[in-house]
């Protein structure tokens, strides 16, 4: 019998696949495993185990594959625990502690403060039997369509991997920034951008029937609602001026002119996208 390792650092769960019989979904857990920073794998009685085809399809994760660790039972695999969640689509009869992916991750990295703790994942063909759910704590339902509730080992594994990652790195997942962080656009900007806008609509004979200052307030709640930075006010302006250049160099008058005439604007910058 093999003897439960250490726990994965970091509050990580230790991931337990019981019975795989695809080479590609044991490669598959591996590779999840690495992305989310679990480093604890451990597998009961797999019908397949080959650590060199298992490197091969998940390439460059040879460490985490040498400490792959097998059992017999899933009480061995368990053993050290003291906390673990299985997964399952299936309804049971017998009344269970069953939460979501998130309620489940919450639990496993606080528990993890205490010692090991793990997530179960049973046979692709039949799932776990209700003796192995035993074993566990409490059982997680990834909420699917009524119609289709299985999913593939490797999804389910990557739902919760995923879940227990955002738990244990917090919910705020860092983004890169804009390679250049532009002004905010400043008040008269806007507004020669709604002048031109309103020209080009006119000239386009847009409004017919419509309201013109119904439209023209609603489309001031857009672009307002937008936020745009000095260079996509820049931008948008410069597709409304463009309407009218376009007429004129097709040789098209303007259907309408506003019926106030505003102020010729000044030339605007197409801006950078």
């Amino acid at each position: 019998m093999t003897e439960p390792s250490a726990q994965s650092p970091g509050g990580a769960p230790i991931l337990v696949l019981v019975a795989p019989q695809d080479i590609v979904n044991i490669a598959s857990a591996v590779r999840l495993a690495k992305n989310f920073g679990i480093t604890g794998i451990r597998l009961v009685n797999p019908e397949v185990f080959d650590p060199w085809r298992i490197e091969g399809i998940a390439h460059n994760t040879a460490d985490l594959v040498a400490r792959i660790e097998t059992f017999s039972s899933l009480s061995d695999a368990l053993a050290d625990t003291v906390y673990s969640v299985a997964l399952t689509a299936r309804g049971r009869a017998a009344k269970r502690t069953v939460l979501e992916p998130r309620e489940a991750a919450t639990e496993l990295v606080a528990s993890a403060a205490a010692g090991p703790v793990a997530m179960v994942f049973g046979r692709e063909d039949k799932g776990l039997s209700n003796d192995e759910l035993d074993f566990c704590r409490a059982l997680v339902s990834i909420p699917t369509s009524a119609e289709y509730t299985s999913m593939n080992l490797a999804q389910a594994i990557g739902v919760m991997s995923y879940e227990t990652w955002r738990v244990r790195i917090g919910a705020d997942i860092t983004t890169k920034p804009p390679r250049r962080r532009a002004a905010p656009a400043a008040a008269d900007q806007i507004e020669w951008l709604f002048t031109d806008w309103t020209r080009a609509l006119w000239a386009i004979d847009f409004f017919k029937t419509r309201r013109h200052d119904h439209v023209m307030r609603s489309f001031r709640e857009i672009v307002f609602r937008a936020g745009l930075d000095g260079r996509e006010a820049s931008l948008l302006r410069a597709m409304g001026i463009e309407v009218r250049r376009y007429l004129e160099r097709a040789g098209v008058a303007p259907a309408r002119e506003p019926p106030e005439a505003d102020p010729e604007p000044p030339e605007a910058d197409a801006g950078e996208p």
